[in-house]
């Protein structure tokens, strides 16, 4: 008879979907195929949180200063 170890893990976000694509943070965002790393969450200054590629593609299609999908204040990487 042997062992058999189980890990599991979360992120540590407030919310549990995505406000950009509405996906699970414990899965991953529409254009990965796997969670985890590949995948990170992001925080924002104003505490929001995304998927890395969720965050990074709104912030590339603004014209001017990106701002936050959740709250509209202007968007800066959390340090």
């Amino acid at each position: 008879m042997g062992w058999h170890a189980v890990a599991s893990w979360t992120w540590d976000a407030q919310d549990e979907t995505c406000g950009i694509c509405r996906m699970a943070f414990d899965g991953c965002c529409p254009d990965c195929k796997f969670p985890g790393d590949d995948c990170p969450l992001m925080w924002g200054a104003c505490n929001h949180v995304f998927h890395l590629h969720c965050i990074l593609k709104w912030v590339h299609s603004q014209t001017s200063q990106p701002h936050c999908p959740m709250c509209r204040r202007e968007w800066q990487f959390k340090a």
